[in-house]
C-alpha cells in the first residue's frame, strides 16, 4: 500500500465515531423512502428506521436531526441496527422520571385501546389509563384514539418504568384551577358567556366555566314572565352580565335583561295620558286584561275599564290571548312600572246623556248578563246597566235567588223603577209590569177558609204548598202532624186551612190540623 493510500484510509477511519450497543446517538436524516428512513449517525454504514416507528405527524424530512437508539453496531450480516421508538422512549422516560412525580399533570396522546382502558403515549412512553378514570365512556373511538389530552399521574414506578394516568382527576384539577382563576377575575359589570345548568321557579343557574351564577327571574326580561322556562332552557349558551360577586359566600348574581336598554326609560314621553295605541292581549285574569304595547312594556285594562255598562262582565267572553286591540292610556306610573289602560273610554260615556226612552216608569227590553245573590244585572240599550232585585221579580212567588226566575243571556221586558245616577244604574222591576194580585188574593183566601193544595217542598219548619199558579202558602211545622208531614211527597194533595195572610210580605200561613187541635202560628 502506498503512503498516500495509507493516509486516506487512516483519515476515513478517523471520521468514524466509536459506537456502543444500547447507546443513544444523534444523527441526520439522509433519505426518506416509502417504507424506510435512512439515518446517518457518522458510522461506516447508514442505519435504517422503519416508517412504522413514526406517527404520521412525526415522519422527518431529509436533513432533519434525529436521535436514535443503537440496538447493534453490527449484526450477523454486518448491518447497523437502530430504533427511533426506543430512543424516544428512553429519552421520554428520562424526562418523565426526572421531572415529574405522582399527582403532576402531563399531556399525552391516546395511542390504543386495551382491556380495561387505554394506553397513552407521554414523551414516547406508554402509560395505562383505566377506563373508570378516562371520561371517555360515552365518546366514540375516533374522538379519542390519536387525540391529545391532559392527564394526572396517579402512580409512577421509576424502577419498573411504568405509570398509571387519570383523565378524571386532571379534569377536576383543571376545573378547580379555572374556578380559582375565575373567582379572582370576576368583576361586576362585565359580560360573560355561560351555559344554562338548571332551572327553578325563581331563576336559572348558569355555569360560567367552573363557577355557577344565578339569574333571578326578575333579571331575565324587562317584560313580566311567569317562569324562567319561558326565556331559557337547560343547555342554552347565553350572554349574561355580572351584577354582584359575593366571594365570601361564593355567590354570583347575573342578569340578562340588563344587556338591553330598559324600555321604561322615558316611557311617559312615549305613552302620554289620553293617547290611543294598539296592543296585544298577553294575559287574562279575573281582575283585568294585560296588554303588551311593545316588547317589555305591558299595561292593564282593569275589569272596571272594559265597558261602561256591565260591571259583571266576563272578560274571557270578550277577549282572547293574542287579540290585537285598541286601548287608551289612562296613567303611566314609572316608579311602579305600571300602565293603566281603558277600553271603555274609547267610547263616549252613555251616562253623560242617558239614551232617549230610559226614564221612570218606561217599559224596556234588556238582556240578563250577570247575577249576585240578591240581584240580576241587565244590559239595556247603548251600554246602560240595569239591576233587578229578587223582591221585584214576582208578586207571589218566594224568590231566594234571581236564577230561579231569570237565565243568563235571556231577554225580558222590565219596568224602570228608578234611575240611580250616583251608582250609574237603572233599577228595574218585572212584577210591576202586572197589577198587584194581593187585594184579590186576600178576598179569595180569607182566614179560616179550607183549601185544596199540592205539596211543593217539605222543610224542617213546614210544608210549602201550591194554592194556584205562582201562589204558594206554608203549612207551619207545628200545624201538621209530624208523622203525616214525613210521609208527604212533592205532588201530594192535602187540605189546609188559612190561618194567616200578609200581603206586605207576600205570605200565606196554613194549618193541616182540624179545628180544635192544639198548635201555634209561627213565622
Amino acid at each position: 500500500m502506498s503512503d498516500v493510500s495509507q493516509l486516506l484510509q487512516e483519515a476515513y477511519f478517523a471520521t468514524i465515531k466509536d459506537f456502543k450497543d444500547g447507546s443513544i446517538v444523534s444523527g441526520k436524516v439522509a433519505e426518506v423512502g416509502k417504507r424506510e428512513v435512512l439515518i446517518d449517525i457518522g458510522h461506516k454504514a447508514e442505519g435504517i428506521v422503519l416508517k412504522d416507528e413514526f406517527f404520521p405527524e412525526e415522519v422527518p424530512a431529509v436533513g432533519e436531526p434525529l436521535d436514535v437508539f443503537i440496538e447493534s453496531v453490527e449484526d450477523e450480516e454486518g448491518r447497523l441496527v437502530i430504533s427511533y421508538q426506543k430512543a424516544k422512549k428512553a429519552i421520554g422516560w428520562k424526562k418523565l422520571a426526572g421531572n415529574y412525580n405522582e399527582k403532576d399533570i402531563v399531556e399525552g396522546v391516546v395511542s390504543r385501546k386495551v382491556k380495561g382502558g387505554f394506553m397513552v403515549n407521554v414523551f414516547g412512553c406508554e402509560g395505562f389509563l383505566p377506563g373508570s378514570l378516562s371520561t371517555f365512556i360515552n365518546l366514540p373511538d375516533d374522538k379519542v384514539l390519536g387525540h391529545r389530552f391532559v392527564f394526572q399521574i396517579i402512580k409512577l414506578s421509576k424502577q419498573k418504568q411504568n405509570f398509571i394516568l387519570s383523565r378524571k382527576d386532571a379534569v377536576r384539577m383543571e376545573r378547580e384551577e379555572q374556578r380559582a382563576k375565575l373567582w379572582e377575575t370576576l368583576a361586576v359589570g362585565e359580560v360573560r358567556k355561560g351555559r344554562v345548568k338548571g332551572i327553578t321557579d325563581f331563576g336559572a343557574f348558569i355555569d360560567l366555566g367552573g363557577v355557577d351564577g344565578l339569574v333571578h327571574i326578575g333579571d331575565m326580561s324587562w317584560k313580566k314572565i311567569n317562569h324562567p322556562s319561558e326565556i331559557v332552557a337547560v343547555g342554552n349558551d347565553i350572554d349574561v352580565i355580572v351584577l354582584n360577586v359575593d366571594k365570601d359566600n361564593r355567590k354570583v348574581s347575573l342578569g340578562m335583561k340588563q344587556l338591553t336598554p330598559d324600555p321604561w326609560n322615558d316611557i311617559e314621553k312615549k305613552y302620554p295620558a289620553a293617547t290611543v295605541v294598539q296592543g296585544k292581549v298577553v294575559n287574562i285574569l279575573h281582575y283585568g286584561v294585560f296588554v303588551e304595547l311593545e316588547k317589555g312594556i305591558e299595561g292593564l285594562v282593569h275589569v272596571s275599564e272594559v265597558t261602561w255598562g256591565n260591571s259583571k262582565v266576563n272578560i274571557h267572553d270578550l277577549f282572547a290571548i293574542g287579540d290585537v286591540i285598541e286601548v287608551k292610556i289612562l296613567n303611566v306610573d314609572t316608579q311602579s312600572r305600571k300602565i293603566s289602560l281603558s277600553v271603555k273610554q274609547l267610547e263616549k260615556d252613555p251616562w253623560e246623556n242617558i239614551p232617549e226612552g230610559i226614564e221612570d216608569n218606561a217599559r224596556l227590553k234588556g238582556k240578563v248578563v250577570g247575577f249576585t245573590q240578591e240581584a240580576a244585572f241587565i244590559e239595556l240599550p247603548q251600554g246602560i246597566e240595569g239591576v233587578v232585585y229578587t223582591k221585584d221579580l214576582s208578586w207571589t212567588k218566594r224568590v231566594t235567588r234571581p236564577q230561579e226566575v231569570l237565565k243568563k243571556n235571556q231577554s225580558h221586558d222590565f219596568l224602570v223603577l228608578e234611575i240611580d245616577r250616583d251608582n250609574r244604574r237603572v233599577v228595574l222591576g218585572m212584577k210591576q209590569l202586572k197589577d198587584d194580585p194581593w187585594p184579590r188574593i186576600v178576598d179569595r183566601y180569607p182566614v179560616g177558609q179550607t183549601v185544596e193544595t199540592e205539596v211543593v217542598k217539605t222543610t224542617d219548619f213546614g210544608v210549602f204548598v201550591k194554592l194556584e199558579e205562582e201562589l204558594e202558602g206554608l203549612i207551619f211545622a207545628d200545624e201538621i202532624d209530624e208523622a203525616a208531614r214525613n210521609s208527604l211527597n212533592v205532588g201530594d194533595k192535602i187540605s189546609a186551612r188559612v190561618i194567616k195572610i200578609d200581603p206586605k210580605s207576600a205570605k200565606i200561613g196554613l194549618s193541616a190540623r182540624t179545628e180544635g187541635e192544639s198548635g201555634s202560628v209561627s213565622e
